[in-house]
């Protein structure tokens, strides 16, 4: 039985990731943070599938022994600072994170056991401000965020333990990818939590910052098997995973609240404190390098899956959840 060891397991692509490797027969670790204030929700329905064992990346000795305890075949890094404005409030604990977290966990497989498959979840913000469109595997870097910056240095340190010692480290280079799952802190579920809750009555208004800010959204169960099959390639890569084709959060509005019967305009406002330092103002991947070696595409559509997060909010709502709590990072 194949091994996995994936971090960030109580997140939204930690959640359905584990789910995918359990439907392949894997065994499944997942790595959590010895804290108060974990979050199982996410996992709840295959915890007891799954091994969850503690570790930290601002520790690379909890994780030399992880590694050396559980012996994974594949580990995926999802863990991370993942929410942008927070990186601004929060750089440095960003950096430790986002940044040098990858380094710590990269070293940790080169002592204990250099065979062992990496994955690095890259992300689109590192291309930034873009200098093409849309963006390739060779377009350069250009970030905007203390986050951006976070992830294009455990970008190049992937790249750099691949070359330096021959270990099989990959990165997704993932475009944004959105669920019923996702925080509510980012603007995709935002925008649809509220939705749901003007819908049945129990909000007015939706504050939201850069309606022009574009951006190639995707749904996440489609980019998760993206993760997998980076993998399962004869040599290590880099991929650009995107759907290719781009939307503005004013469209986002558009179809969340057209589709409960609403016209977005007459609850949206613009909120000063959503306005970040600097934004990205256009992010659209080609994914064709993904396409042509790994046989992926996604699957779900971007209107399709804004339906599919206005159902889930509603419904949770409808059930009296408190507020969807079981979607909170």
């Amino acid at each position: 039985m194949t091994k996995a060891l994936v971090t960030g397991i109580t997140g939204q692509d930690g959640s359905y990731l584990a789910e995918f490797l359990l439907s392949k027969g894997y065994d499944v670790y997942g790595m959590v943070r010895r804290t108060s204030t974990i979050n199982f929700d996410r996992i709840r329905h295959i915890q007891d599938r799954v091994t969850l064992v503690q570790g930290d990346l601002l520790d690379e000795v909890s994780m030399i022994h992880l590694l050396r305890e559980i012996r994974p075949d594949e580990v995926y890094n999802l863990a991370a600072q993942s929410f942008i404005p927070t990186s601004f409030k929060q750089p440095v604990l960003t950096g430790e994170f986002t940044a040098l977290g990858v380094t710590r966990l990269l070293d940790a497989i080169r002592i204990v056991d250099p065979e062992v498959r990496f994955y690095q979840a890259s992300s689109s913000e590192m291309f930034g401000k873009v200098v093409e469109t849309p963006q390739t595997e060779k377009t350069p870097f250009y970030p905007r965020s203390p986050y951006g910056v976070a992830k294009l240095y455990g970008h190049w340190i992937t790249v750099n333990y691949r070359e330096a010692y021959n270990l099989f480290a990959s990165s997704g280079i993932l475009f944004n990818h959105e669920s019923p799952r996702r925080g509510l802190e980012f603007v995709t579920h935002k925008v649809t939590h509220h939705v749901a809750k003007i819908k049945l009555g129990m909000a007015d208004r939706l504050p939201l910052g850069n309606l022009d800010a574009k951006r190639d959204w995707g749904f996440a169960p489609d980019y998760v098997e993206a993760m997998w099959m980076i993998l399962q390639q004869p040599g290590p890569d880099d991929f650009v995973v995107a759907t290719g084709l781009t939307h503005s959060v004013r469209y986002l509005c558009e179809v969340a609240f057209s589709y409960v019967g609403l016209n977005w305009e007459d609850y949206v406002f613009i909120n000063p404190t959503d306005i970040r330092p600097a934004d990205v103002d256009l992010l659209i991947g080609d994914a064709s390098k993904a396409r042509t070696i790994l046989g992926w595409q996604p699957r779900v559509s971007f209107e399709e899956m804004i339906r599919i997060m206005v159902d889930a909010d509603t419904e949770a709502l409808q059930q009296g959840e408190n507020a969807l709590a079981y979607l909170r990072a």
